[in-house]
């Protein structure tokens, strides 16, 4: 009798994480895979214009940060050294957008980390929250098609996440 109790119960809750598993929302995410982007004009720490619609026929990596994330500052370096070196000039935008801190601030990260890619201002959060609930955490990375639709989603830095997500995008500038 216990076992057949503890058996049900071990499998109610393996089909409450799988649902979630496949559910987007629990990480905080309002956009899903296959939607197109929501199109944004940010500005960047060059002091340049960066409007997403305008890079249709290239992969996007929106990376979102902050100089306060710890887990965003282990991360860009990897971003750096195996997606923007490895495929810069190979039709991939790689854009960092950094959560609601002034200029000063995205100067400092990009030091601290020893990234070259760009710096997006994103005062408010209001990018941000075209992508996510506006109290969802960061780091997060959003892939972004040719055509502009999402097709990956990653949130935190987890290393199989990260190698799956450079594959995703080794295939997208294949095509």
């Amino acid at each position: 009798m216990f076992r057949v109790f503890f058996l049900l119960i071990g499998l109610s809750m393996f089909s409450v994480v799988s649902q979630a598993a496949e559910n987007e929302d629990d990480r905080g995410y309002i956009v899903k895979v296959g939607d197109i982007a929501p199109d944004f004009t940010a500005t960047l720490d060059n002091g340049k214009t960066f409007k997403l619609s305008d890079y249709r026929g290239q992969v996007v990596m929106l990376q979102f940060t902050a100089s306060w994330c710890g887990v965003c500052r282990t991360e860009m370096p990897f971003i750096e050294k195996e997606i923007w070196q490895q495929h810069k000039g190979e039709g991939l935008v790689v854009i960092g957008i950094d959560r609601d801190e002034p200029l000063e601030k995205l100067n400092i990260l990009s030091k601290a980390t020893g990234i070259s890619y760009p710096l997006a201002l994103d005062p408010n959060g209001d990018i941000f929250g075209l992508y996510a609930l506006k109290k969802s955490g960061i780091t997060r990375n959003v892939i972004v098609d040719r055509d502009g639709k999402i097709v990956y989603l990653t949130r935190l830095f987890n290393r199989e996440e990260f190698n799956d997500m450079k594959i995703k995008i080794e295939e997208l500038l294949i095509k």
